[in-house]
């Protein structure tokens, strides 16, 4: 019977991402939509790292399961790396992938791309019963495109630009993203933490 790894999300494209680069590794991937009265974690941390333990910790105590928490966003030098830490709710509360897309675009607005340099980081702890036993971070730089391109993805996934490719990563697709994403980054790290976690607790 395969071994439970509960993630401390209920964003479905999140999940579909981080079980398409676990996969392999042995676990059973589950998300607090499965569990009914799962408290909801207010994300005030000061950085993804402090957020993703939150979730990871909160989580697991309430679940009494290995818990992996996963915070991440888009940092834009031209803002000061905003939206950084608020980049699901960068538009507000009626918040949409798409509302957020836009105002991006509209505070970079006549900016060459030169200008438009970003970078994506995720940050992922790993908690169980006995609390947080790990925390990795990942990263990916590039641009911020002047318009929409793409399909595939989430978040700002139509405007992020990468510069080996000149397309964005809704462009790219998942097969390419998560080769060097900075999720896949991130979790490639936490496969590490899992298998070291595995042997002192089988």
């Amino acid at each position: 019977m395969k071994r439970e790894l509960l993630v401390a999300t209920k964003n479905k494209k999140k999940l579909k991402e981080i079980k398409e680069i676990l996969r392999g590794l042995g676990f059973k991937v589950t998300s607090i939509a499965d569990y009914s009265g799962a408290p909801r974690i207010i994300e005030n941390g000061k950085s993804f790292r402090e957020n993703a333990i939150k979730k990871a910790v909160q989580i697991a105590r309430f679940a009494n399961k290995l818990t992996l928490g996963e915070d991440s966003g888009l940092c834009v030098d031209a803002l000061s790396g905003a939206p950084g830490i608020n980049s699901a709710r960068f538009s507000g509360k009626n918040k949409s992938d798409r509302q957020n897309n836009l105002k991006l675009l509209k505070m970079l607005e006549g900016l060459p791309l030169k200008k438009r340099k970003a970078h994506y980081i995720s940050a992922v702890a790993l908690a169980d019963k006995g609390g947080l036993f790990a925390v990795v971070e990942g990263s990916c730089s590039g641009f911020i495109g002047y318009d929409l391109k793409g399909g595939y993805g989430f978040g700002y996934d139509p405007l992020f630009i990468i510069p080996k490719y000149k397309k964005t990563f809704a462009e790219l697709g998942s097969r390419v993203k998560h080769r060097m994403s900075h999720r896949f980054r991130a979790l490639k790290k936490v496969k590490l933490r899992l298998a070291i976690y595995l042997k002192k607790n089988p």
